[in-house]
């Protein structure tokens, strides 16, 4: 398994994790994290991270996306096609990528083609998070608009629309996708899908800046402080509680392996932690490995290498293909008339943003750009900044 980690610094951090072998003296097991690669091709911070079984992506303020091949270890090219700070990446499966940013845009990519098969105008304001139901037919959105917003991923359309009244910037599905929390400020909402409606609220002492399932009913929760707590979502309560870090957790991450149970914390004071869950969640974890990036980090994800798991494993004609000449002649501002384009349509083709189904031609403007094409039209782009202000000057 591998951690990654984006922070400020623009940098996206890789650690190899190996359990060790338990000794005689030995009444806890630890794991071993090795540095494996650092990955500098953004121009400005880290915002989202993203992983799948063979990429991992990750979203910035320099409004690109970027993907890295984690089985060649090599940079697989850049996204371009939002005009603001990508906000939210999330995998369905390793066949599609939703993106969602400030520029008030959900991206529906082709996650082997990596074609933007459409983009939809979301919310009026930023797209502030997003998540997909297990089953890949729905998806959820929160924005600045102080919406929560319902999309059909089969038809391609917005479903339902609920005002919020206030500002989410956190949107997440249960596992079994029977239960949704919308997190406003530290006011975290429980929504049972059968209703769309409240069924009861958790209030976290600070603000939250990230929530993770660990099973239908039990929600982990960080926020702007050093504690990790432990929810039912059904009964309110907190079952527990315990000092991850010696500052604010920014992000978490939780999966499962055929022994344990577990979840990975980073924080603001550098450092990406992992735990082992106990069955009962009264009991505080225990830690199994810390790493010191030494940096201030903003997002977290684990690349989990199922090389055993051939049912989500493409097929071999099916390998992804490295950028080509004509994919690298592509660039932001045509990805800018795609959306253009699209926003004059009623209503987005079903069949082009359909996570359940194969997908027909890509919309124009997407865009699959070599990091050395990618930072030749951001100079061109900030020489034509200079020459329009001194023309109104």
């Amino acid at each position: 398994m591998e951690v990654v980690a984006g922070c400020y610094e623009q940098v996206l951090f890789g650690f190899a994790v190996h359990p060790e072998p338990v000794g005689d003296g030995h009444r806890e097991q630890r794991w071993a994290p090795v540095a494996d690669f650092t990955h500098h091709a953004h121009t400005a911070s880290l915002s989202a991270v993203a992983v799948n079984s063979r990429f991992v992506v990750t979203g910035s303020k320099d409004e690109t996306i970027h993907i890295y091949d984690m089985k060649k270890k090599v940079d697989h090219g850049a996204l371009m096609h939002h005009n603001g700070t990508i906000t939210c990446l999330k995998f369905h499966g390793n066949r599609h990528l939703i993106s969602g940013a400030e520029d008030g845009l959900i991206c529906v990519w082709d996650a082997r083609r990596w074609e933007c098969l459409k983009s939809i105008r979301a919310h009026k304001g930023h797209v502030t998070f997003l998540s997909i139901h297990p089953s890949g037919k729905l998806a959820l959105s929160v924005g600045t608009d102080k919406t929560l917003r319902t999309w059909n991923l089969v038809e391609g359309r917005s479903a339902f629309i609920k005002n919020i009244k206030q500002s989410a910037h956190i949107v997440e599905w249960s596992p079994k996708g029977e239960k949704y929390v919308v997190v406003i400020l530290n006011r975290i909402d429980v929504y049972q899908l059968d209703t769309a409606s409240v069924s009861g609220t958790i209030t976290n002492e600070r603000r939250v800046s990230s929530v993770t399932f660990l099973s239908e009913s039990v929600l982990t929760v960080a926020g702007d402080e050093e504690v990790v707590r432990f929810f039912d979502c059904d009964s309110l309560t907190c079952l527990s509680e315990f000092k991850a870090h010696e500052n604010r957790v920014k992000d978490m991450f939780s999966f499962e392996t055929p022994e344990h149970h577990v979840l990975v914390t980073a924080s603001s004071d550098g450092f990406i932690k992992m735990w082992k869950l106990k069955q009962d969640k009264k009991v505080s974890p225990s830690l199994l490995c810390e790493i010191n990036t030494n940096a201030r980090l903003t997002c977290l994800g684990v690349w989990l290498d199922r090389r055993t798991d051939t049912k989500e494993s493409p097929p071999a004609a099916a390998e992804p293909a490295p950028v080509s000449k004509e994919q690298s002649r592509r660039n932001k501002e045509e990805s800018g008339h795609a959306v253009q384009e699209e926003e004059k349509q009623p209503k987005p083709d079903a069949e082009k943003c359909s996570l359940t189904g194969d997908s027909n031609k890509p919309t124009r403007g997407n865009s699959l750009v070599s990091a050395k094409k990618r930072k030749t039209v951001e100079m061109l782009e900030k020489k034509r900044k200079k020459k329009k202000i001194r023309m109104m000057q």
